[in-house]
C-alpha cells in the first residue's frame, strides 16, 4: 500500500505544483470587485469575469509604487501577479505587482444600461414610490428560511414590535435560479392580502453574491407591487 500524504503534505504539493506554473509571473484581465485599501497599506480585492472570481493582493511595498488613485470596482483592468497558494486553506491568490486600468468593466457597463433603461421608463421616479407605514402589523419577507436575515427580522420586530405578524416566502438568495425566485415570490406575498410591508434581501455577502437582487425582473417585480417595498 502507498504511504499515505498527511493534508499538510498533499497541501504544499499542490502549492510547489501550482506556483510552479507560472515561476516569474503571468498577466492577467479581469474587472474589479470589493476593493479595500486596508489600514495596514496592503489592498485586497477580487477580480473576476463572467464565469469566476479570484482573489488579489497588492502589499503595501507594491501599493506604494502605483498610482491607484483612480481605482474603483467595475473597473476592467489588467494586472500582473505571483500566482500564489495558502495551504492552511487551500486557497489560491495573485499578488500583484503592477495594474493598468482598462476602462469600465462589462459587468458594470451592463448595470449602468439597465438602470438607464429603466429611469427611462420612468420606474424610478418619485410619484411612483410608495410611503411606508409607520406601524406595519403583517410584514412579508422573502428571503432564504435559513439565511441571517430572517433571524435579524424576527429578532428586531419580537424586541420592538412584538404585536406584528411576519409572513415568510422561503426564496433562492444566489445564484442564476435566484431573480425569478425573488420576483415571483414578491408577486405572491403582493396577491396574498391585507400585507402592510413587503421587505426583500438576504444577510450580506459579496457584490457577486448579491448580484441577482440588481436583476431587471426583481426591478420589475418590485415596481409593480401594490405594496411598499423595503430592499
Amino acid at each position: 500500500m502507498e504511504q499515505p500524504l498527511t493534508v499538510s503534505e498533499l497541501a504544499e504539493l499542490i502549492k510547489f505544483n501550482i506556483e510552479g506554473l507560472f515561476p516569474t509571473g503571468l498577466w492577467v484581465t479581469g474587472e474589479i470587485r470589493e476593493w479595500k485599501p486596508h489600514s495596514s497599506g496592503h489592498i485586497y480585492f477580487t477580480l473576476i469575469d463572467r464565469k469566476t472570481r479570484i482573489a488579489c493582493i497588492i502589499w503595501r511595498s507594491a501599493a506604494a509604487t502605483l498610482d491607484l488613485s483612480d481605482i474603483e470596482d467595475g473597473m476592467q483592468v489588467e494586472l500582473f501577479a505571483r500566482l500564489t497558494t495558502y495551504p492552511r486553506q487551500s486557497q489560491y491568490q495573485l499578488i500583484v505587482s503592477r495594474l493598468l486600468p482598462k476602462g469600465v468593466g462589462e459587468r458594470a457597463i451592463l448595470f449602468k444600461r439597465l438602470k438607464e433603461k429603466l429611469e427611462k421608463e420612468g420606474l424610478f421616479n418619485p410619484e411612483f414610490k410608495k410611503p411606508i407605514p409607520t406601524f406595519p402589523e403583517l410584514i412579508g419577507v422573502v428571503t432564504s428560511p435559513t439565511g441571517a436575515a430572517i433571524r435579524d427580522i424576527i429578532n428586531v420586530a419580537t424586541r420592538r414590535a412584538p404585536y406584528i405578524t411576519i409572513i415568510l416566502r422561503p426564496t433562492l438568495v444566489q445564484g442564476k435560479e435566484a431573480a425569478g425566485d425573488i420576483a415571483q415570490g414578491k408577486r405572491e406575498l403582493d396577491e396574498y392580502g391585507g400585507i402592510d410591508l413587503l421587505i426583500v434581501g438576504r444577510g450580506g455577502g459579496s457584490e457577486e453574491d448579491l448580484w441577482c437582487f440588481n436583476e431587471e425582473i426583481v426591478a420589475r417585480a418590485i415596481f409593480s407591487c401594490k405594496i411598499p417595498v423595503i430592499s
